[in-house]
């Protein structure tokens, strides 16, 4: 029997990369699809490339969680507790693509979210999980918050260093380059063809909100609490991630110590590649894909470790790990339905 799975906020990009990605899925199929702005019309009429493919009517949020045994919700922050709360009584699972569930101190959401817990009961049951770093955390009864883009790509770049005890936990700067379409299907200037077309610039400099997600992984990973310099970027490009981090090595640490932790940690884990000595991680060669490519590189003369990660924005920053995650809950490989090849160009 196949999993039964609804999509509140099918018609946002994250929303309907999960059905792109679930028609090839042996274990699950879509039996419902949500969205306000496109109620009664059929997905594929919003996109017509699911024509045959996905051709269901987007339904009302109220009408899909019965005909499901898990939801995932790809909507704005504040939106998803209700939705979680109503899927926890009714015994479905639950995973969150928004921000709801995704920091454990209520203050940090308060603060960078500008909101207050509306469920706080449910986050007891609440699970961040990036599955490589993370996947012990989970049970079959979770709710899943699954990680923002910027923060995967650099969580699992930095997680090795910082787990060992490499690099300096004090003066991290983290530069990241996003593909536009981690700004949502919903229109603004900044995204704008003429405005974003042969263009380049970073945006919420030191304030973007992935920032406290951001700073919450690494303090586990280095066990202790730090912050970092974030700054995010808009590529004119469609989809894709490129983090590149820069964190001061310790005394005595050697490239060769680097390179075989980050191969330790990751040589099990068939969506991290990290790359050998001399190679830089490219966003092309992970596009479409579940996949996190991981150069390291060293500056001997500042002695400073840098480590360029590379993602797809929409797959393993999103609806990718969404359904890594589904796989998780539900006992499934983790590799069901995501063995996806990248395009050579």
């Amino acid at each position: 029997m196949k999993i039964k799975v609804a999509i509140v906020g099918a018609t946002g990009y994250a929303g309907a990369e999960i059905v792109r990605l679930l028609y090839n899925h042996p274990n699950a199929e879509v039996t419902a699809v949500s969205s306000v702005s496109f109620e009664g019309k059929q997905l594929s009429e919003v996109y017509p490339a699911y024509k045959g493919f996905c051709d269901k009517v987007c339904e009302n949020q109220s009408e899909v969680v019965d005909k499901a045994d898990v939801v995932f919700a790809a909507l704005p922050h504040g939106l998803s507790e209700a939705l979680a709360k109503e899927c926890d009584e009714k015994g479905k699972r639950f995973i969150d693509l928004g921000a709801d569930f995704r920091l454990e101190c209520e203050e940090d959401y308060q603060q960078w979210y500008e909101k207050s817990y509306d469920c706080p009961e449910l986050h007891s049951k609440s699970v961040y999980c990036i599955p490589e770093l993370f996947r012990q955390n989970v049970n079959k009864d979770s709710i899943i918050a699954n990680p923002g883009c910027y923060p995967t790509s650099i969580s699992l770049g930095l997680y090795p260093a910082l787990e060992k005890g490499f690099v300096e936990t004090e003066g991290i700067v983290i530069d990241s380059k996003s593909g536009v379409t981690g700004a949502g299907r919903g229109l603004s200037q900044t995204t704008h063809y003429p405005d974003c077309n042969e263009a380049f610039s970073p945006y919420k400099v030191a304030q973007h909100r992935h920032t406290p997600e951001i700073e919450q992984s690494l303090s586990h990973a280095a066990n202790e609490p730090l912050k970092v310099t974030f700054v995010p970027h808009l590529l004119p490009v469609n989809r894709g991630i490129v983090s590149t981090m820069y964190a001061r090595l310790k005394s005595g640490v050697t490239e060769d110590e680097v390179f075989a932790a980050y191969n330790k940690k990751y040589e099990n884990e068939p969506f991290v590649r990290v790359l050998k000595k001399g190679a830089v991680a490219n966003l092309k060669n992970v596009k479409y894909t579940n996949m996190c490519d991981i150069s390291l590189h060293f500056d001997k003369r500042t002695n400073t470790l840098i480590v360029v990660s590379t993602i797809d924005n929409m797959v393993k920053g999103a609806a990718g790990q969404a359904i890594q995650n589904m796989n998780l809950i539900f006992g499934l490989p983790e590799t069901t339905g995501l063995d996806l090849v990248p395009p050579a160009f």
